[in-house]
């Protein structure tokens, strides 16, 4: 069997989020620094406001040491981090208690879940981990096995306890997966860091999850050019990522669902007030489109996120179908 994973890392063509110079007011007395670095297996970029090198070489390690403790936190690529922890409890009837950090993203990531209708689901991993074995073996996963690793798939069968900061999966052989809102909750924790070290000029941008602070941020999405000020946008499509197999392309965002990754291609742009929605709601956006009526359910949808705007583009057959909730800045 011929299975491709496609990467187009050398052209961000139509999906990229780029982040232009200028157009940022500086603080009196201070200059602007520009850090990047690889995370999370992608790139982060850091630009900021200090008065001097000193400060901010600070002020990025700080950023750095928070990054890389959320990285261990959440990371299902690896080996002992402390959600594949909690997955290996899965089934066994007891409550975990977990750390801060775990707890709040997994509590965000069941909230989009629930409000989007399980077209976001944190519980996703057995059929994620699937995914990646097509690619990495060539050998596309039969029904039957996407049947039984769907069986430990629902938002539902992960509980949460506020009070005790506990978490229990009802499921043998569930499997977390915060690959689809970990990156814009990575931002919006770097975001609270740099205010308390009293920066408030920024913006960050790690794999196209774009987070801006104060000031005026500008930022080419396409062919447009918008403003970003305290704000988060996203970009998600199948541009650089999609797996084909016998004549079929599959995009790297795979409906909950289905078990499979998209087979209509759209690219969907979200901002919001933070990273995570931001990051998640891409994917919600995504696999909630279905042709005619996919313009019906994002509106729908859209009543569920207060201050969210939404850019869906579909080629279809060459002709770009687009729908927009709001104009963007």
């Amino acid at each position: 069997m011929n299975v491709r994973f496609s990467v187009h890392f050398l052209i961000r063509l139509f999906l990229a989020i780029l982040l232009i110079p200028g157009l940022v007011i500086a603080q009196p007395d201070t200059a602007r620094f520009s850090f990047r670095r690889g995370l999370m297996g992608t790139q982060f970029t850091l630009t900021f406001f200090a008065p001097d090198s000193l400060t901010a070489y600070r002020v990025n390690s700080a950023v750095n040491a928070r990054m890389d403790s959320l990285n261990q936190v959440m990371s299902d690529y690896m080996d002992g981090s402390e959600i594949n922890r909690l997955s290996e409890t899965s089934g066994q009837n007891r409550w975990v208690r977990v750390s801060p950090d775990l707890f709040a993203v997994l509590q965000k990531a069941k909230t989009i879940a629930q409000q989007s209708k399980g077209r976001f689901d944190p519980t996703i991993g057995p059929l994620s981990l699937l995914w990646r074995r097509a690619v990495r073996r060539g050998e596309f996963p039969s029904a039957t096995v996407r049947r039984q690793a769907h069986r430990a798939v629902g938002y539902r069968y992960m509980l949460l306890d506020s009070v005790t900061r506990s978490v229990k999966l009802l499921r043998p052989g569930m499997r977390l997966d915060v690959g689809g809102i970990g990156q814009g909750f990575a931002t919006d924790e770097a975001a609270r860091l740099l205010r308390r070290l009293g920066v408030n000029a920024f913006v960050m941008d790690i794999g196209g999850d774009v987070l801006a602070g104060d000031g005026n941020w500008t930022v080419a999405l396409d062919s447009a050019v918008i403003t970003l000020h305290n704000a988060a946008i996203t970009t998600s499509g199948d541009v650089y990522r999609h797996l084909d197999y016998r004549g079929r392309r599959y995009s790297h965002i795979m409906n909950p669902r289905s078990g499979l990754g998209l087979r209509h291609f759209v690219r969907v742009t979200v901002l919001a007030p933070d990273g995570y929605r931001a990051d998640a709601l891409t994917k919600v956006f995504s696999v909630a489109r279905s042709w005619p009526f996919w313009w019906h359910k994002s509106r729908r949808l859209l009543r569920h996120f207060p201050g969210v705007k939404v850019l869906i583009v579909e080629n279809k057959r060459g002709r770009l179908r687009k729908w927009q909730s709001a104009p963007f800045p």
